[in-house]
């Protein structure tokens, strides 16, 4: 895969413009589907990464993209769900995500503002 530009609120993969938070599963590229996040919003003061959303687990290691400043809330759900898993979790902004965007047996959650 290649990344052919960041930008707040924009990435380009393999010449495709994403527009909205992707997943990257094993290759596939996905809009991100944050509706079941949606209500810890007041909690968090963003919509947050949650457990109940389709994360993509099937990888040895998956990374978070947290956004240009590292804005995303990612709920503890998440890492616990990860230990249980064998799925070693790392969070970062998402400028430093997509240095790993070919990395073997990593997944991606990349959150395009923030």
């Amino acid at each position: 895969m290649v990344i052919n530009n960041l930008t707040f609120g924009s990435i380009i993969i393999d010449g495709e413009i994403y527009t909205k938070d992707v997943t990257i599963d094993n290759g596939l590229v996905k809009k991100r589907k944050k509706a079941e996040s949606k209500k810890y919003r007041d909690t968090y003061g963003h919509t947050p990464l949650s457990v109940e959303e389709n994360i993509p687990w099937n990888c040895k290691r998956l990374i978070i993209g947290t956004g240009h400043g590292s804005g995303l809330p990612v709920m503890d759900e998440v890492n616990r769900t990860a230990i249980r898993k064998g799925v070693k979790l790392v969070i970062m902004s998402t400028p430093e995500a997509v240095k790993h965007i070919n990395d073997h047996h990593t997944n991606l959650i990349l959150h395009l503002t923030c």
